[in-house]
């Protein structure tokens, strides 16, 4: 079976998984290095997807054959040991010069002294990158790893369950993105055409997947936490409009009643069973859709005060004291306009440099489709970034699968919601 990213993160299992969260709050041992500096071997570890694997391999050649006598040896390891690996190397002192690490984990390793400063050499590119992923690989204002790409959500539809509710077009652009009023039309519309069995939407906030929530309340105009990143935020007038907004899905019967944050089964499950209408959907999982037994099509995240997104993708980082001039060679090569486009779009997925957005990287996915979720990742802020970075955000994410199972499936009052996830995040931050 081809290893896509959906498998390697069911394969990861829970244990894995919460081993990558509690990374987010760092890790003991001293920094090290793999190799010693001015070598003309360099170690890379990453895990990968098949297409990832063949794109890792195919820039790795490239590099070598510019940098003569230069050697990088990859070590692909599975995704469930990953991180277990890494740590356990960093404190052994033979951590490979560069590897691959999540945004959300860059804080933690940074904080330990365990990354290499790339502001000498990488400071100046700043300007190249998406302002929200420079962001996310900065901690402490200085830039520890490189952004390497993203993936973010969209709407995706079945176009004949659609049809069946009088909806044969759809926004085009992220200025013509539904509405808050517009979408819940749309899925009120939806649920009077569709038998009980069927729904009109799911989104994807399942599996370790709450944080995703809070694209809604940062389209709200709301915020989780304080510009300072020290209190929650999330009590406020945008935080009530969007929790009752989304309260709204499982009363009025838009979306499964499975479908909430403590659900065992993805949101693009039902999808692809033909259950839903629409799904807020990964461009990770476009490998898997192209299986799907009808057409369909993507469209814009509904908007409110503005645009939003989740923040996914992943950085590349260089260990501390390890070969860090080639390190930092091979990190500025992976970066550039050539080695991102073929990387994003073998592994059909999303640059970070603004000098590839809206260009078709030649992706193998139907036409006009990437670019919604290019154009769709550009709505994620800095400021966002910054509250879904922060080393508590482990804990955080198990507040709000908590809290808004709580207030989905429930019954739990919007207000004490809010109260709860606000004291379970400041908890999590002390």
């Amino acid at each position: 079976m081809p290893v896509t990213r959906r498998t390697l993160l069911a394969t990861a299992g829970a244990a894995s998984l919460t081993t990558l969260l509690a990374s987010c709050a760092g890790f003991s041992g001293q920094p090290s290095g793999g190799s010693s500096k001015g070598s003309g071997t360099l170690t890379f570890t990453t895990w990968a997807s098949d297409t990832e694997k063949t794109a890792y391999t195919k820039l790795i050649k490239s590099f070598e054959a510019s940098h003569k006598g230069i050697t990088v040896k990859p070590n692909f390891v599975p995704y469930a040991q990953m991180f277990t690996n890494i740590d356990a190397q960093l404190s052994a002192g033979n951590a490979p010069d560069v590897f691959r690490a999540g945004y959300g984990q860059i804080g933690g390793y940074a904080k330990q002294g365990q990354l290499l400063d790339l502001t000498p050499s990488l400071g100046s590119e700043k300007s190249r990158f998406i302002p929200a992923f420079w962001e996310a690989v900065s901690y402490d204002g200085k830039p520890y790893g490189v952004p390497q790409q993203t993936d973010t959500s969209a709407i995706v539809y079945n176009k004949s369950l659609m049809a069946e509710a009088g909806y044969t077009s759809f926004p085009d652009s992220l200025t013509s993105a539904w509405s808050f009023e517009e979408f819940a039309a749309v899925m009120t519309k939806l649920r009077a055409k569709l038998p009980a069995s069927k729904y009109p939407f799911a989104d994807n906030w399942q599996l370790a997947g709450s944080p995703r929530w809070l694209s809604w309340l940062f389209a709200a105009g709301g915020r989780l936490l304080t510009e300072d990143l020290t209190k929650a935020a999330v009590p406020s007038a945008a935080g009530t409009k969007a929790l009752d907004y989304t309260k709204a899905f499982f009363e009025k019967k838009w979306v499964p009643q499975n479908s909430s944050t403590k659900s065992n089964t993805y949101a693009d499950t039902t999808w692809l069973a033909g259950s839903t209408a629409m799904v807020s959907a990964g461009n990770f999982l476009l490998p898997e859709f192209t299986g799907a037994k009808f057409d369909w099509g993507v469209t814009y995240l509904p908007k409110d005060q503005r645009g939003a997104d989740d923040l996914g993708g992943n950085a590349l980082v260089a260990t501390k004291g390890g070969n860090t001039e080639l390190a930092t060679e091979f990190l500025k090569y992976m970066v550039s306009d050539e080695a991102m486009s073929t990387f994003c779009g073998e592994a059909l997925e999303l640059p970070t440099l603004t000098s590839l957005v809206g260009k078709d990287l030649s992706w193998d996915a139907p036409k006009g489709v990437m670019p919604v979720f290019v154009d769709q990742a550009t709505t994620i802020t800095a400021a966002d970034v910054a509250q879904l970075t922060v080393p508590a955000s482990a804990g955080i994410t198990t507040v709000l699968t908590d809290q808004l199972e709580a207030a989905f499936r429930q019954g739990q009052s919007t207000a004490t919601t809010l109260q709860n996830i606000a004291a379970g995040v400041e908890k999590a931050i002390a």
